[in-house]
């Protein structure tokens, strides 16, 4: 009689996606897992700054937020042989089982007095090996359970999970920081992935081909990619895009620490602004989808860039604050959009291949954006490097227009020699 009010207000994907038990037992530790996710991009940069030496704090937060990252792009190319077999559901098991173990030493290590810069990185690195693994197995693990229009709604489900967790996640980061050390945060996480693992070990799943090793084939997806031009210029503008973001994750600790002389609240503000103007221009996709799908996602990388320019005033946060909500309101829809490019280019037969390929590739981007910000960050100030993040994605897009007129030029004229070369084969 309760669940019969929320059942007629739901709209009908998602009373039909909520039927399933399956997912109804899974998606509140998914959402749980995502917050402390959320929660480390705060902590592991602020644990960084506490751990580094003076002068060499930039560094070391870069090295550390691409540790956290970038050996998953290594998992998946490395060990690829191996855990392409293992079904989803045991991928998904197995990666969240690592990062708790792992994650979970750092407030043991802090404790014991011996999480020095070195096992910090060690750590985190080691923690992140399997995670792209993880996170297939996670979008895969749906497929013996759900028909087509329902594993759209679920995709749906877990986006929204893990962008109010980009909201949530940071704010109540910074609030912690103010109460206990950052290590804590990071077992905080630990903890969620413990959860993760354990339910998702629990639920028993009917046998398919999608239920056992995922869909693979990287060499095949790149292979597609290589031969379809506009996808692989769309996976260069991404990447560079991703890159170019990368030096903010470093940058704007040191800015808000530095600059502003505050605390980890106001950068919990930052993301958190962020994150609410993701959700909101994601709200806003349908008014997008009337557009050209490239001139769009170019736009956004614009906008992107121009909501990064106000980080060259230093003396207030609030022009930074609102610049960084109008980046995250214009990104919202970025990732739809270029999912919806890709399914309208690619072969349907390789479209997951060419997916897994194209998220292998775009793993490595962001941490080296940051390792290269650390870099830099010894040797500029934070401001400098965040306000060129935002001139450098704004670059892309005449460079990008150029490319892909270029590209067009070059297919118009490929009809009137395909018929000749044709004939020539067939006399």
């Amino acid at each position: 009689m309760f669940s019969a009010a929320p059942g007629r207000l739901m709209p009908r994907p998602y009373r039909s996606l909520f039927a399933d038990r399956t997912f109804r037992r899974l998606i509140p530790v998914f959402a749980l897992s995502d917050l402390g996710d959320g929660m480390t991009v705060v902590a592991v940069a602020w644990l960084a700054l506490a751990l580094g030496p003076d002068g060499g704090q930039g560094a070391l937060v870069g090295v550390a937020v691409a540790a956290y990252v970038l050996p998953g792009a290594l998992g998946a190319l490395v060990l690829g042989r191996w855990m392409r077999r293992l079904p989803a559901q045991r991928l998904l098991v197995t990666d969240s089982a690592l990062r708790a173990v792992l994650l979970g030493a750092v407030p043991v290590a802090h404790v014991a007095g011996v999480l020095t810069p070195a096992v910090y990185v060690g750590l985190l690195g080691a923690s992140s090996l399997l995670h792209a693994w993880g996170k297939a197995g996670k979008h895969a693990l749906f497929a013996p359970l759900l028909s087509g229009d329902q594993r759209l709604t679920a995709n749906s489900v877990l986006s929204t999970s893990l962008w109010s967790a980009t909201i949530a996640g940071p704010a109540l980061a910074g609030l912690l920081v103010g109460v206990v050390s950052p290590a804590w945060i990071i077992g905080l996480d630990a903890a969620t992935f413990a959860v993760l693992a354990f339910q998702a070990g629990r639920i028993t799943l009917p046998w398919s081909p999608a239920s056992g090793a995922v869909a693979g084939g990287k060499r095949q997806g790149l292979s597609v990619l290589r031969h379809q031009p506009e996808l692989l210029g769309l996976l260069v503008v991404t990447w560079v895009f991703n890159l170019a973001f990368g030096p903010v994750e470093v940058a704007l600790p040191l800015f808000v620490s530095d600059n502003l002389d505050a605390g980890a609240g106001l950068l919990g503000t930052y993301w958190a602004a962020f994150g609410i103007g993701a959700v909101i221009g994601a709200l806003a996709l349908g008014a997008a989808r009337q557009l050209p799908l490239w001139q769009a996602m170019l736009g956004i990388i614009a906008g992107h860039g121009v909501g990064m320019l106000p980080f060259a005033i230093t003396h207030t946060a609030l022009p930074s604050v609102i610049g960084f909500a109008f980046s995250g309101l214009v990104y919202g829809p970025y990732s739809a959009l270029s999912f919806t490019l890709i399914q309208d280019r690619a072969p349907a037969d390789s479209l997951t291949t060419v997916l897994a390929a194209r998220n292998a590739v775009l793993l490595t981007a962001s941490p080296l954006g940051a390792a290269l910000g650390g870099f830099l960050l010894d040797r500029t100030s934070a401001p400098a490097i965040l306000v060129g993040c935002g001139a450098l994605m704004i670059l892309i897009v005449p460079t990008s227009t150029v490319a892909l007129k270029l590209y067009r030029d070059h297919r118009r004229h490929q009809p009137s020699h395909a018929p000749a070369k044709r004939a020539r084969r067939t006399t």
